[in-house]
């Protein structure tokens, strides 16, 4: 199951023109819980240019094909990293660092 999962985490970055969807991963894996909102807003404060919505298309994207991501029910859901997957992201996140 987790070749699985990396070889989908691989192919994500692979695609990944602009650094957003790495940004992105890096932020959850700092291990809290966060809304899509507050995803926007550290994107933002890192210069990113993208929408709250297209946050929220990213992240149910990572939710629904990668599978490495849980969700907390609520008023506003809220996102967060499975902690099985965390070290193997990290993993790939700072192959990906080297490389670019």
């Amino acid at each position: 199951m987790n070749g699985e999962v990396e070889a989908r985490v691989r192919k994500y970055l692979e695609r990944d023109k602009n650094g957003l969807r790495k940004e992105l991963l890096k932020i959850l894996l700092e291990g809290k819980k966060f809304t899509t909102n507050e995803i926007h807003e550290v994107l933002a404060k890192k210069g990113y240019s993208i929408s709250p919505r297209g946050v929220s298309a990213m992240v149910g994207l990572i939710s629904a094909r990668l599978g490495i991501l849980k969700t907390e029910l609520g008023e506003k859901n809220r996102y967060y990293l499975k902690s099985e997957y965390a070290d193997l992201v990290r993993g790939i996140v700072e192959e990906f660092d080297d490389t670019s």
